[in-house]
């Protein structure tokens, strides 16, 4: 199973242990992980122009199996890609740190909705999706 993550990008990769972190809870629970970011911008070593991304950003939606939505902080991209893998018909679960502000509509799509104090027990949720 492959599991794409979405989660806001910053073009000084302030969130890069946040990404790692999320995508190693991913791998320990069986799933290979697709993150824009980290594997086709390469930590912002590759750029494109936003047509090309989004729709590299696609591609990689249609070919997961389930979105993980990290949405702490809001970014338009994401929604777009919770949009985009509703509309395919993907399984999308949503987290976030405990206090953000998680829109109606997010939590309407999503098949589970996580928040957490902390990545230990972050972590801890990602391994009730085991797969195998």
């Amino acid at each position: 199973m492959r599991a794409y993550l979405a989660i806001k990008y910053h073009p000084d990769n302030q969130n890069r242990e946040l990404i790692q972190n999320i995508a190693a809870g991913l791998e320990q629970a069986g799933f290979e992980t697709v993150c824009i970011a980290r594997d086709v911008e390469q930590w912002g070593q590759i750029h494109f122009t936003p047509a090309e991304l989004m729709q590299r950003s696609f591609a990689e939606i249609e070919a997961s199996d389930v979105v993980v939505v990290e949405l702490t902080e809001k970014g338009v991209g994401v929604g777009i890609e919770a949009g985009y893998a509703y509309a395919k018909g993907l399984p999308i679960i949503t987290i976030a740190r405990k206090g953000a502000d998680i829109s109606a509509t997010l939590q309407g799509i999503s098949q589970k909705l996580f928040l957490y104090d902390d990545t230990d027990e972050l972590l801890r949720f990602l391994q009730t999706l085991a797969i195998g």
